[in-house]
């Protein structure tokens, strides 16, 4: 099967390379920056912008919040089945 990602860099101008699961976290970031979230579930989500600014927002179910995040809160997130878009 041939690797359309074999021989090309992570680019903000292609699809992630991987998607992971998120574990809100108040004390900790996550394991790579978020290029964007996708939620299954809607709800709150309190989050830390790739900027370093602390956010908050409602999403509806199966969103995908097209912002770079580095670390997802506990406190204050209400959605869940989130997921982080990933360039690795």
């Amino acid at each position: 099967m041939s690797n359309p990602f074999e021989n090309r860099s992570p680019s903000l101008r292609g699809p992630a390379t991987d998607i992971e699961p998120v574990l809100p976290s108040d004390l900790s970031d996550l394991p790579n920056v978020a290029v964007s979230l996708y939620v299954e579930t809607g709800g709150t989500v309190s989050f830390e912008s790739a900027a370093g600014m602390a956010r908050t927002v409602v999403v509806a179910n199966n969103a995908i919040l097209p912002v770079g995040v580095r670390k997802v809160m506990s406190t204050g997130t209400t959605a869940s089945g989130i997921h982080a878009f990933v360039l690795i």
